[in-house]
């Protein structure tokens, strides 16, 4: 399994803390709806999340539908990681488990914590095969490099691509002409929904 733990950044610093859990949380609700994970995203202790994924295209897919989701409300951080899961209570929430998939997603949201990468979002760690995850986390720092260099506007057309939604219903609901949603499409837009895609169906 793929799994993915989450941490929101400057939680503690953030006001009206309910509001912005209320938010994550619909944010994971509609991530859950939309990619049908192994173990649905949920919140747990100390302002973070987790969920786990059959393939690191869905998991790494998820990274992005929730961080785009809960912008400019809050960010988040993800660390992924791969391996056996076992869990020890399913009756509670979140479960109590343990194993190698949650080590290593631990160990990558612990990579971001580090201040070299303040600028990065994602991580992802395979012990067993280190050179596959240096190409994932390759694509994974252009991603959240391009993401951070649109404007909310632009970021919600992102989302909204990844959701499905042709250029002409973005601008739609934007307000906007389809000539400027094509401008932003150009200017990263496809660039990042083209290259999640490629991945996730790889």
């Amino acid at each position: 399994m793929y799994a993915v733990i989450g941490d929101l950044v400057a939680s503690r610093s953030t006001p009206q803390r309910a509001a912005v859990h209320r938010h994550v949380r619909e944010v994971l609700e509609a991530t859950n709806e939309a990619l049908a994970p192994v173990q649905p995203l949920e919140q747990t202790v100390g302002d973070e999340l987790q969920g786990g994924f059959a393939s690191i295209g869905e998991a790494t897919q998820a990274t992005l539908l929730v961080r785009l989701g809960c912008l400019p409300v809050i960010d988040v951080r993800c660390g992924v990681g791969v391996g056996e899961t076992t869990v020890f209570d399913d009756t509670r929430r979140p479960l109590l488990q343990d194993g190698p998939a949650w080590w290593a997603a631990r160990a990558a949201l612990d990579v971001l914590a580090q201040p070299r990468r303040s600028g990065q979002r994602t991580w992802y760690v395979d012990p067993d095969e280190p050179g596959d995850a240096g190409r994932i986390n390759a694509y994974l720092l252009c991603r959240d490099q391009l993401v951070d260099r649109l404007g909310e506007r632009a970021q919600r057309m992102l989302l909204a691509a990844l959701q499905g939604r042709t250029q002409r219903e973005i601008a739609e609901a934007e307000g906007i002409s389809p000539s400027a949603v094509s401008q932003q499409f150009a200017r990263g837009v496809s660039a990042v929904r083209e290259a999640q895609e490629l991945l996730t169906e790889g």
